[in-house]
């Protein structure tokens, strides 16, 4: 039987595959920026990005499933900030609470407040755990992967910027030194990044292991409920009672509008903590 003469057309995947080569993979999604975390900095990061470049493309990628980070995560008696919130909170949101020092569900409602007053909680992907960045010299953008909770699919993202906004707590398991004999240990040990609602002290005896930041909140909410408290420290350190309530802040607010007391109040505390 003669052939006509005349050819198939053959497709590109065919051609491919009959190279020994199976369907090319899909183009990974492409943005500007890519930031890691939706805490105060990954908020403030995507609120900064879209009032300066409001023309740059950018995604959150955000572990947990909801916004604040440390400020949803930590539940422990006494949470709140070891910074006043002038110098901690957003230059272009000033922080309105009368107290200076705030208690963490306060600090974890303004970030949520922010991220829906700006819009930036539409930019976030929740459950994607970035697991892999590489740099390519070559083509001049990272290629991010995130693997998702919710299907264990991997999701590929590439980008011109990399902003690691994810602090440095390790938010699955918090840093739990090993004491030898502490099997036999009768009570109950917990770890204040995963303190749990049913967590009863009151009138037990508590050990506070450590005098950071966490210490220092923690032992005095829990001392009026507690038969006693100690704490137990390795080097020494400074603690100053200092007020909630900055009376600076009172004065100024009846006479100054609230941006610009917060301005001035951001850099009186600055320039204390720099030279005292």
């Amino acid at each position: 039987m003669r052939s006509s003469g005349q050819r198939r057309p053959v497709l590109a995947s065919e051609a491919a595959q009959g190279r020994g080569r199976g369907p090319r993979e899909p183009q990974p999604e492409h943005v500007d920026v890519v930031i890691v975390g939706a805490g105060l900095s990954g908020v403030g990061a995507g609120c900064h990005l879209q009032m300066r470049r409001p023309e740059k493309s950018f995604v959150i990628l955000e572990a947990r499933d909801s916004i604040g980070g440390t400020w949803d995560l930590f539940r422990y008696p006494g949470v709140r900030s070891d910074s006043d919130m002038y110098t901690l909170s957003y230059s272009f949101r000033p922080w309105s609470e009368p107290s200076s020092i705030a208690d963490g569900s306060s600090i974890l409602r303004y970030v949520r407040e922010t991220a829906r007053e700006y819009g930036i909680d539409r930019k976030i992907r929740f459950r994607h755990r970035v697991v892999r960045a590489n740099w390519s010299t070559e083509d001049a953008r990272w290629t991010v992967e995130a693997i998702r909770a919710d299907t264990g699919e991997t999701v590929r993202m590439t980008c011109g910027f990399l902003l690691m906004c994810s602090g440095y707590y390790r938010y699955d398991r918090g840093y739990t030194p090993v004491f030898e004999g502490s099997e036999r240990f009768r009570g109950e040990i917990v770890h204040p990044q995963h303190w749990r609602d049913g967590v009863e002290y009151r009138g037990k005896r508590v050990v506070v292991i450590g005098s950071g930041a966490t210490a220092m909140t923690l032992a005095p909410a829990i001392a009026p409920g507690a038969a006693h408290v100690t704490l137990l420290q390795r080097s020494p350190s400074y603690v100053v009672s200092l007020p909630a309530r900055d009376p600076i802040v009172d004065r100024l607010r009846r006479v100054l509008p609230q941006r610009l007391v917060h301005s001035v109040v951001r850099w009186k505390n600055v320039l204390l903590t720099m030279f005292s």
